[in-house]
């Protein structure tokens, strides 16, 4: 696949590439990803830049006792070692993982870093991405410290539902990828679920976790009430 093809099928790329120097246009590859592809690893030398144009990814850390947190889920546009680069490291902080099938425009460092010091327009739209996801991670923070596990599972599904246009449904997520996007140890989500189960505000279908109409209307209300109890 060209550049031109790329934009072509990814119309909101033009936006950032609108001063692009004439000579990256000889000088970028584009590469696309299946689901489930480590693209950038926690610790490594860091050598380019990415543009995610299309597909959804995650961004986890990894720690030496196994295990996995997840930080974030992101949409294209989005970007790949734009942190790292613009905090002047040389090995990234965090593993990206495709979640859906993704493609992504690459620079070299060195290009990158020489475009969005004469790019203003560029630099502005990079530094707007990371200052958001600065800011919803920073409004989050604290959650799991407050709330007890119920809530915080609750209200991932109540969302994850919210996100997919649904008042009720199954949620296809595995206990593994509950524990890495939630936050809670497996221990505590089983029991969590199994508490959740007993007050009839979840219910399992093939080992994956669902809520009815009239569970969501209960997890709502659950939820509000913890909210203001927290006040």
């Amino acid at each position: 696949m060209t550049l031109e093809e790329l934009r072509v099928r990814v119309p909101e790329l033009n936006d950032y590439l609108k001063y692009m120097p004439d000579k990256l246009n000889e000088r970028y590859w584009i590469h696309t990803y299946p689901p489930g592809t480590i693209i950038h690893q926690k610790d490594e030398p860091l050598e380019y830049f990415g543009i995610v144009c299309e597909g959804s990814h995650r961004v986890i850390n990894e720690f030496e006792n196994g295990n996995v947190y997840m930080i974030e889920r992101n949409d294209p546009i989005d970007f790949v070692g734009e942190v790292t680069i613009l905090a002047e490291k040389e090995r990234t902080s965090v593993t990206i993982e495709t979640l859906t099938e993704c493609t992504v425009l690459y620079f070299s460092r060195k290009d990158f870093e020489d475009w969005i010091e004469n790019d203003i327009h560029f630099l502005r739209l990079v530094s707007r991405k990371v200052a958001y996801k600065l800011y919803r991670s920073s409004y989050n923070r604290g959650s799991k410290l407050f709330y007890p596990p119920q809530y915080l599972l609750l209200d991932y599904l109540v969302k994850y539902l919210a996100e997919e246009h649904k008042s009720s449904g199954m949620i296809p997520k595995t206990r593994q990828q509950l524990y890495e996007e939630i936050g809670i140890s497996v221990k505590t989500l089983n029991r969590t679920i199994q508490k959740l189960k007993e007050e009839h505000l979840v219910s399992t279908v093939k080992g994956k976790l669902s809520l009815s109409e009239e569970q969501m209307k209960a997890a709502l209300i659950y939820l509000k009430e913890k909210r203001h109890m927290s006040k």
